[in-house]
């Protein structure tokens, strides 16, 4: 069976909560997007099969479908919303990677999150008393062990051993990079504008080392982690067009190539993890090392957090987001898997990687965990 290939991909400027997007819904952001995309596949809309996007906290009402008709596409072209949390958009490029394995011509897939106009819910009032504001979902049924997510990354990085100093060399490192990215245009190609918006809010040129060791901890007294190594809360929207081999085929584009998928589970008290077995699993399906990867893109949701799944892979932290990740950029929840691999598609496509191989062969990585315990990983390849 051929492997689907994915032959655009673009993404929305990335917004803080409150901010640059802060009016956009969901639907809106992800609408402009999913057209870009479809535009630069060459593809017909007719070709298109199916429309696949990931939301954690959107209005409902299947935010994939309202999208889909935000973008143009015909009423004939059905959408599914996915929800795996922080995974999401990469789950939805995984589903349509599958619909083309079993007979779909094409597909777009991603993820969006508008956090900044999540409507607020409320639980069912008890004996009367007011309604309680629904502040999170929670990643395990009662009586498991459900921290917050940043207590427990915190607690992450502590048992790996993972320091307050690599944590903030780390992500200054992380906002040099995507401030040079940007100021290089390396982002120009894949950020689509969405309401006048076209560049990130959050990477800062200023933010250095002895600045950030300044910042108390954020979520335990004792811990490491802070509000400058943490990722920010962020509106954002990404796709990609994935196709069938015959397809790729005649269009006669370059693309990236899906080798493998894997999505894996771990304790639930600490999700940070997530991304470590279902990387190993992906490398494992694709044959592929660590060794050969040319990109290498992991969510960026905690400083610490990455460090640890980095130093249990036996990866080089230095290898990971070459050109900033969420910690600079921030995290879109729904949208920050889409993210990675809109970020490797014009890194391995493009020519934004020093020429260490032809453009044909070059191979990347995806990773990002999940609240509930979870992590999605994908391996590309030029092509």
């Amino acid at each position: 069976m051929s492997a689907p290939v994915i032959i655009a991909a673009a993404r929305s400027a990335i917004g803080t909560a409150g901010r640059s997007l802060a009016g956009v819904t969901a639907d809106q952001l992800a609408g402009p997007v999913l057209a870009a995309t479809l535009a630069r596949s060459g593809l017909a809309p007719e070709d298109v099969s199916d429309v696949v996007l990931g939301n954690c906290m959107g209005p409902g009402g299947d935010v994939a479908r309202s999208a889909s008709l935000a973008a143009g596409l015909p009423v004939t072209v059905p959408a599914l919303t996915v929800d795996r949390q922080c995974a999401s958009g990469l789950a939805a490029i995984d589903v349509a990677a599958s619909l083309v394995r079993g007979g779909a011509r094409a597909a777009l897939a991603g993820g969006v999150e508008s956090v900044s106009t999540a409507p607020w819910r409320h639980w069912p009032p008890v004996d009367g008393a007011d309604p309680v504001r629904y502040e999170r979902a929670p990643f395990a049924p009662a009586g498991w062990d459900d921290p917050e997510m940043g207590v427990a990354n915190d607690l992450l990085a502590h048992e790996a051993g993972v320091t307050r100093e690599r944590q903030d060399e780390y992500a200054a490192r992380s906002h040099a990079r995507a401030v040079a990215a940007r100021e290089a245009g390396a982002f120009d190609a894949e950020v689509v504008a969405v309401a006048g918006v076209t560049r990130d809010d959050r990477p800062k040129a200023t933010l250095t080392v002895d600045k950030l060791a300044r910042l108390r901890p954020a979520f335990r007294d004792e811990g490491s982690v802070t509000a400058g190594n943490s990722c920010g809360i962020s509106d954002g929207a990404a796709a990609v067009a994935v196709v069938d081999a015959a397809t790729h085929e005649r269009l006669g584009v370059p693309g990236l190539r899906i080798l493998a998928t894997a999505t894996a589970g771990v304790e639930p008290n600490r999700p940070g993890r997530g991304l470590v077995p279902a990387t190993r699993i992906a490398l494992q399906r694709s044959g592929i090392g660590l060794d050969d990867l040319d990109a290498i893109e992991i969510n960026e949701a905690f400083a610490g957090q990455v460090l640890a799944c980095c130093d249990e892979l036996g990866v080089d932290p230095l290898r990971v987001c070459a050109e900033g990740g969420a910690l600079a950029l921030g995290h879109p929840w729904g949208a920050s898997g889409a993210v990675l691999v809109v970020r490797l598609f014009h890194q391995l496509v493009g020519s934004s990687l020093p020429e260490v191989r032809s453009l044909e062969g070059r191979l990347g990585l995806a990773a990002i965990a999940a609240g509930g315990g979870q992590g999605v990983a994908m391996v590309v390849q030029a092509c």
